[in-house]
């Protein structure tokens, strides 16, 4: 004992009782007296006669010396009754000598102790005596044969427990719980011996790093004769894949006995040398040969459930015992090198009723550990995709992406990208299958009617795809840019044709298909397309066209729907794309103030013959509009005579300018009776020309009605197939058919009936404007 206590008496006690008695008198009447003197107390303590020798008194303070060598320092309080007295021990000025027998006799009291604990009897003298007698011997410089008789004792006991491992009687499985069991064992029985000697390990050891450890001893003696005996490490190893085979086909194991053999090997450092190499290889084995299998046996969308399921699997394997990343070992983290482990979490652990306790730790496990997981995993993604990118492709992804299988598709990026170039291959045969695709929906001529309808459709789904599927990579995204542009322009010019003619139809009034928010989103959609063909010319040819007469006839579905289209337009080609469709929009509303100035005109003055008309002209920038073909026609009276009041008035405000009429942009209607009412006709300038006919003559033959109109000879025939051959029949034809013959006679239909009170006769189109 290194320290001093300090105690505090009330009486001190010799072994004489008279003494004693006496002495307590002494201290009491010292204590009633307020000045007592020291010659005086020295004669009250002569009087006793037998006081002893060595006390001698000073001031208030008595010095005692005490049978065993101590001396105790009294202090003596005369202030105040019942004040505390305080007695001061101190050591031993000599370290006490161990009896010459010590050695021998400690030695075997811890060699049986230990023998017990291997043995798993109790033991027969209590840990802290154990523990005293270690303290003892380190103190007197027995350290380093302690450690060696220590050392000793576990290596035979080692060596016995290996020794009944040579039997070739045990089957695997038993083999295996019986090696388990005996590691279990050994670390249980290390843990109570390091208890025991956990002084030595704090001094002998630590004093001198070239020693191992007790834990460390004890592993190394374990690793030594487990590895010496080459049966008993190959069947351990055998025995843990036959397990593992037997689980990947299905069959149930003890994943707990894995486990700890799996920590037992890393604990000895054995885990990559005498395990991993040659699961790794067993690994690579079964899941090439399955590869190989399972790509002539089962569909794709089953080959691929079945590579993700394995996946998982060898990863639950790795999560319950095959990557011991994190150990639970009962080694203190102290008594490992810093380069072999690192703490992770640790707490205390009790060691039943002896009081005792040790720590369990989480390290990482020892030097030269490797970690399972990316090696495992690697192996399979290897055997079971890498090796089968073009096979799996081949087979089956033109059906996955045909059948918009959205769910198969994902998971067969997701394990695509997990392999060296699988997403380069997969956005390869993505990019090969658009434009096979598309080259049949742009080719086939037949499909001319529904291919901007079908090309809208593909391009919102594979949009579909790379979205929720591929997750909007980028390379998908530029592939599929790529595939549309080059599959659109197989066939020159026609898709730009078809697409202008698509905006037309959706932009005409009547149509009823959407509202304007999805209208709005159908036009931007359409400009995806437009993006990509190459006659952008030839698109804006057409599109004109059909503005012209969207604009004239007054077919235009929304004024906003015609400026935000051409919004999209400009934005997208620029302002030189759409400066003379611009100009269309601009002469409609200039046409419009014309149209109210010219009937302000016509009020003052009075044409009677022209007051159940009523005329409204559309002025055009040539420049701006289409060209149109000029067809000089009959027209009636009535109308010459309007069109020349309107040339006066015009020129009148504009001069120098110069007024080209173009009859076949007109549009009439007309007044008509028939023996069942009265009926609006909206018709076309030239059948309306050829109506006009009937109100004098009730019949008239072919000849007679292109003479009189003098319309071109087609115009007329498909002028006078629309009022005597489709729907609205308001003349009939003789003979009947569908064709006009120049000898076909025509009659005014005077029971034609229509439970419409408007009727609109639409004009049969030429072949080549359609």
């Amino acid at each position: 004992m290194s320290t001093v206590s300090e105690v505090q008496v009330n009486e001190v006690q010799h072994g004489d009782d008279s003494v004693s008695s006496k002495r307590r008198r002494t201290f009491s009447e010292s204590e009633n007296s307020e000045n007592i003197s020291p010659k005086k107390l020295k004669s009250l303590d002569d009087m006793s006669g037998d006081s002893p020798p060595s006390i001698q008194t000073k001031d208030n303070f008595s010095s005692l010396s005490a049978p065993n060598g101590c001396s105790k320092s009294v202090t003596l309080s005369s202030s105040k009754p019942g004040a505390i007295k305080k007695l001061v021990i101190k050591n031993f000025k000599d370290k006490p000598k161990l009896p010459d027998d010590y050695q021998k006799n400690t030695l075997e009291k811890l060699k049986e102790a230990v023998r017990a604990i291997q043995n798993s009897k109790s033991i027969q003298y209590s840990l802290e005596e154990l523990y005293q007698a270690v303290e003892n011997m380190c103190n007197h410089k027995m350290a380093p044969l302690l450690h060696m008789n220590l050392g000793g004792l576990i290596e035979l006991h080692v060596k016995s427990n290996m020794d009944q491992f040579l039997e070739d009687s045990m089957d695997r499985p038993t083999f295996l719980k019986k090696i388990n069991a005996c590691w279990i064992s050994h670390c249980q029985q290390m843990i109570m011996i390091r208890s025991i000697f956990l002084y030595l390990d704090r001094t002998y050891v630590l004093q001198n790093p070239a020693i191992p450890s007790i834990w460390d001893m004890g592993l190394d003696l374990f690793r030594s004769y487990f590895m010496s005996n080459n049966v008993v490490l190959a069947r351990t190893v055998e025995g843990i894949l036959m397990l593992i085979e037997k689980e990947r086909h299905g069959d149930a194991v003890d994943r707990a006995l894995l486990k700890s053999l799996l920590r037992m090997l890393v604990d000895i450092s054995l885990y990559n040398d005498a395990f991993q190499n040659k699961f790794l290889a067993a690994t690579e084995r079964l899941y090439a040969d399955e590869g190989r299998q399972l790509m002539q046996e089962l569909d794709v969308p089953e080959y691929l459930a079945h590579v993700d399921k394995r996946l998982k699997e060898e990863n639950e394997r790795l999560l319950h015992y095959l990557d011991p990343q994190t150990n639970i070992s009962p080694c203190p983290p102290n008594h490992l090198a810093e380069d072999e482990q690192q703490v992770v979490k640790q707490k205390e652990v009790g060691l039943g009723n002896k009081g005792l306790q040790y720590t369990m730790v989480t390290i990482r496990t020892r030097r030269g550990y490797q970690s399972t997981r990316w090696p495992l995993i690697h192996t399979v993604e290897k055997q079971l995709i890498s090796e089968h990118l073009s096979s799996i492709l081949s087979k089956g992804f033109d059906a996955l992406v045909e059948e918009n299988r959205v769910s198969d598709l994902t998971l067969l990026y997701s394990l695509f990208r997990r392999v060296k170039d699988g997403l380069v291959t997969l956005c390869g045969a993505f990019n090969a299958y658009i434009k096979t695709k598309g080259r049949t929906i742009v080719i086939d001529p037949e499909k001319d009617k529904s291919m901007v309808q079908e090309l809208l459709d593909f391009k919102d789904k594979m949009n579909n795809i790379v979205l929720n599927c591929f997750q909007r990579n980028e390379e998908f995204v530029n592939s599929l840019k790529e595939a549309f542009e080059y599959f659109i322009n197989q066939r020159a010019n026609k898709p730009a044709e078809l697409i202008a003619k698509f905006v037309d139809s959706k932009l005409r009034a009547g149509n009823k298909e959407s509202t304007e928010e999805e209208l709005e989103k159908l036009l931007d959609k359409i400009m995806v397309l437009f993006r990509f063909i190459h006659g952008k010319d030839v698109y804006e040819a057409f599109y004109k066209k059909d503005l012209a007469k969207r604009l004239l006839v007054g077919k235009s579905a929304s004024v906003d729907a015609e400026k935000s289209m051409l919004s999209k337009l400009k934005q997208e080609c620029g302002g030189g794309f759409t400066s003379k469709l611009e100009g269309m929009f601009k002469d409609v509303e200039l046409s419009k103030d014309i149209n109210i100035a010219f009937r302000q005109h016509m009020v003052p003055l009075r044409y009677p013959q022209l007051s159940n008309i009523d005329l409204t002209v559309n002025i055009l920038t040539m420049g701006y509009w289409p060209t149109y073909p000029v067809c000089d026609v009959t027209l009636p009276v009535e109308m010459v005579q309007y069109q020349n009041i309107f040339n006066k008035f015009y020129l009148g405000k504009h001069s120098g300018r110069k007024l080209q009429w173009q009859p076949t942009l007109g549009h009439c209607v007309l007044n008509a009776t028939f023996a069942q009412g009265k009926k609006e006709l909206l018709v076309s300038l030239f059948q309306a020309l050829v109506l006009l006919l009937f109100n004098e003559i009730t019949e008239l033959t072919f000849e007679e009605i292109k003479t009189a109109t003098n319309i071109e000879d087609g115009e007329l025939r498909r002028t006078l197939q629309s009022l005597a051959c489709g729907k609205a029949r308001v003349i009939q034809k003789m003979p009947r058919g569908r064709d006009v013959g120049d000898a076909d006679k025509f009659l005014f239909n005077k029971d034609f009936t229509n439970k419409l009170f408007r009727i609109k006769i639409n004009q049969i189109q030429d072949e080549r404007d359609q």
